[in-house]
């Protein structure tokens, strides 16, 4: 697993995006056991004045209402270790693997991940880092 991974490069250009339109840089990229993008989404709470549209969430809902097969053997890869809510979202829907790009500026609901049986891949990439590492250091008021 790599930072190249093409899964994952969608969800870094999801948070490129949200930051772009003045929002929050979370990513998310939900992809099936065969590779294929099923839904992709941005930290969308400033944008659209949700409390609850964080990127995993907005990633889920691009996907649609989806079979439940079809989360059997998916990865949701996301720039920033999940909170509460979207770790409750990826145990729902039986997501098995997250990929996560950074945990250093904030950790989220990991270990439950875990404890229920999900592999957790921690990637500490640098550019994720540093993108949400600005993010608080400029615009703290939002985070």
């Amino acid at each position: 697993m790599s930072s190249s991974d093409p899964g994952f490069q969608s969800a870094v250009e999801e948070a490129k995006a949200g930051l772009r339109q003045g929002g929050i840089p979370i990513g998310a990229c939900l992809i099936n056991a065969s590779g294929i993008i099923l839904g992709q989404g941005r930290n969308q709470r400033v944008q659209r004045g949700s409390a609850i549209l964080h990127a995993e969430i907005a990633a889920l809902d691009d996907a649609g209402r989806l079979p439940s097969k079809t989360y059997e053997g998916a990865t949701m890869y996301t720039t920033l270790s999940p909170c509460d809510m979207c770790v409750g979202a990826c145990l729902l829907y039986g997501i098995g693997r997250v990929v996560v790009g950074e945990n250093k500026n904030f950790v989220g609901g990991e270990e439950l991940l875990k404890n229920r049986g999900v592999e957790v891949v921690v990637l500490q990439d640098g550019e994720c880092i540093e993108l949400m590492k600005g993010f608080i250091r400029d615009k703290a008021e939002l985070w």
